[in-house]
């Protein structure tokens, strides 16, 4: 430290001492380590599963384009599914799991914050008191004619109010790069918030449709069962007016209590979807209900743009890219630790023998100075961490190639779904029809006693079997269908991403 007076000489080292401050300042425009630029990726022109398909009865199946091209903010609304819509508003208010990433995100900004607050000098005040007394005889100096004693030379009170301030300017943008650190970690925390949403939306759209499904499946085995001791009573009647015979009346028995089985088996797996979806909307499941309802909602068509635009429209490949741009900035914090470290302190206040002199001019005091270090030896500590993040960029480069792979194969699976189901379903439907014939004349040529129940059996059988695949593949088809739009981001851009800025304010 060094103590500043009104003495010529230490007038000038004070203004050395500030060129040297401003000097610092002025470095801090340096900054080392890379410059971080987003790796490119070569998207295919255009999706392949969309392109225009040859079917195998010879017709061209291509993807419908809607008016309206793009998948909007609450993109479940394309259901028109007036129930699916009010739990999907309960879910992004009362869902635990938006709300731990929802804080997650807060956690992340507060660093940020914390390390802007870096760029400043660090101020800090106290106050002291100390009584003194000397040991031993008390002694006594001739000071200009005057004789004073040793009490009378150290004042045996010491009342003081210092003001420290120090701050160590960014000269190698160790700082800005640590801000930068900190604000993309807040950035990928944000894209994760994002995709932890449309996660949970779209988990909670599919749930809704497989329960829906299985509404489907009830009623179906509902209206067998109808069927089947229709034929039961049939049988009986056949079999009293000596027509049937009693294996007959056993094997109806039989069709009907397995079907009735298989119907109370069905309830469990809507038991526990109604029990999931009551999970995803943060309410008990023991006081959450949906009534029954037949899945009848027609599977939208789903624009998918152009695969250049994936990059930009999913929340997963902005935060791996959002990673990479963290793990660029880690390398220029490590680079700055090979150059120097300055620092500038300084502390000023009162300091008197009574508080009622503190604030009289002599009792000021004050010091300012500057320092510097650099490391010389550390037997390639540095080195090995930088090494280190250097390794971490290339694999969170690898990680983002990968990420942006997945999303095409996501989008390219369900993009040959949708196509596929859909004509699967028509082929369905035929083959539902030509069993519905088939059981129409069984039941017939048994009636009039041309053949035996085991071909109305075998008939019905066949017909519910049929119905089953097609209720299972519509259910297929509309899970498929929104995990489509789940993997085309939902309608999310990587505008809506804070930006580096943005995060560091409140």
């Amino acid at each position: 430290m060094i103590l500043i007076s009104s003495h010529p000489s230490h007038l000038r080292r004070f203004q050395g001492l500030m060129l040297c401050a401003l000097g610092a300042i002025v470095l801090q425009g340096c900054t080392v380590g890379p410059r971080y630029k987003a790796p490119s990726f070569q998207a295919p022109p255009v999706f392949k599963e969309s392109a225009p398909q040859q079917a195998p009865d010879g017709t061209t199946w291509e993807q419908a384009k809607p008016n309206d091209a793009a998948l909007r903010g609450k993109w479940w609304e394309i259901y028109q599914e007036p129930e699916l819509n009010s739990l999907e508003d309960k879910l992004n208010t009362d869902n635990q799991s938006i709300a731990q990433s929802f804080q997650n995100f807060m956690a992340a900004r507060a660093l940020v914050r914390q390390a802007r607050s870096n760029y400043f000098p660090t101020v800090s005040i106290g106050t002291s008191y100390t009584r003194a007394r000397s040991s031993g005889s008390e002694g006594s100096i001739q000071l200009n004619g005057q004789t004073l004693s040793s009490s009378e030379l150290t004042p045996p009170n010491d009342f003081s109010f210092p003001i420290d301030v120090s701050w160590q300017p960014d000269v190698w943008g160790r700082v800005r790069n640590t801000v930068r650190e900190y604000a993309n970690a807040a950035q990928v925390s944000a894209a994760d918030l994002a995709n932890e949403r449309l996660s949970v939306q779209a988990n909670l759209a599919i749930y809704y449709f497989e329960l829906r499904g299985q509404d489907a499946q009830i009623a179906l085995y509902q209206q067998t069962i109808e069927v089947y001791k229709k034929s039961l009573t049939l049988t009986k009647t056949l079999n009293t007016t000596g027509v049937d015979n009693q294996q007959s009346v056993a094997q109806a028995e039989l069709n009907l209590k397995s079907a009735e089985s298989a119907l109370t088996n069905l309830r469990i797996a809507r038991a526990q979807y109604e029990h999931a979806i009551a999970l995803l909307i943060g309410q008990p499941a023991s006081s959450f209900s949906l009534a029954s309802k037949s899945l009848t909602t027609a599977a939208p068509a789903v624009p998918a743009g152009l695969p250049s635009e994936l990059l930009q429209r999913r929340p997963d490949i902005a935060a791996a890219e959002r990673t990479m741009a963290q793990a660029n900035a880690l390398i220029g914090v490590q680079t700055a630790a090979f150059y120097p470290s300055f620092s500038i302190t300084a502390e000023g206040g009162l300091q008197s023998s009574t508080i009622g002199n503190w604030f009289t001019w002599p009792s000021r005091f004050f010091s300012i100075g500057p320092s510097a270090s650099e490391t010389i030896f550390d037997a390639g500590s540095r080195r090995a961490l930088l090494a280190n993040y250097k390794a971490q960029y290339q694999a969170d480069v690898a990680a983002y190639r990968q990420t942006v792979l997945t999303a095409f194969q996501q989008t390219e699976d369900y993009l040959a779904a949708q196509r596929l189901l859909a004509e699967q379903l028509k082929q369905q439907q035929a083959v539902i029809d030509a069993a519905q014939k088939y059981y129409d004349l069984a039941l017939t040529r048994y009636r009039v006693g041309v053949d035996s129940y085991l071909d109305v059996s075998t008939a019905q059988t066949s017909l519910l079997t049929q119905q089953q695949t097609a209720v299972t593949l519509r259910t297929q088809q509309m899970t498929s269908n929104v995990q489509l739009i789940e993997a085309l981001g939902g309608g999310w851009n990587q505008s809506q991403l804070p930006s580096e800025r943005a995060v560091a304010h409140k």
